[in-house]
């Protein structure tokens, strides 16, 4: 989770640095914006994509860009301290913060699958044997 929230900072860092009209003051206002930021996309966005699934289908996927700018620009409005002028501003920072998210994820490797074996090729087949880790509801 750690590194996940320093991707995140990383992030929302080069978003303040690159898009005119993203502000944060101190390092102690970015660690409460990724934490806000982190709670949002876990607990908000999941119902937000629920209610706007026709859009983003429609959109080809769009609306998830949508959805998440609005989520940056609904942080800078709750966290004193980090700024997003408007919309558009909040838009790019999204982009910027995805598109980070996305590069620095796939160099370090992927999320959530320590200790599990590469199921390519490994999964029970004909003639086979089950694996011994197999669990089998009744």
């Amino acid at each position: 989770m750690l590194v996940r929230w320093s991707v995140l900072a990383l992030g929302v860092t080069i978003a303040t640095k690159i898009v005119p009209g993203i502000e944060c003051n101190e390092p102690s206002t970015l660690i409460i914006v990724v934490v806000l930021l982190s709670f949002l996309n876990a607990v908000l966005k999941p119902l937000l994509m629920l209610f706007a699934l026709p859009f983003i289908v429609v959109t080809m996927g769009l609306g998830i860009v949508l959805i998440n700018a609005t989520l940056f620009w609904l942080v800078g409005e709750l966290v004193n301290g980090f700024s997003v002028a408007s919309f558009g501003s909040a838009l790019l920072g999204a982009i910027i913060v995805s598109v980070t998210n996305l590069v620095l994820n796939s160099v370090l490797g992927p999320k959530g699958k320590a200790g599990r074996s590469d199921r390519k090729g490994g999964g029970r087949g004909p003639g086979k044997p089950p694996k011994p880790d197999d669990v089998i509801d009744v």
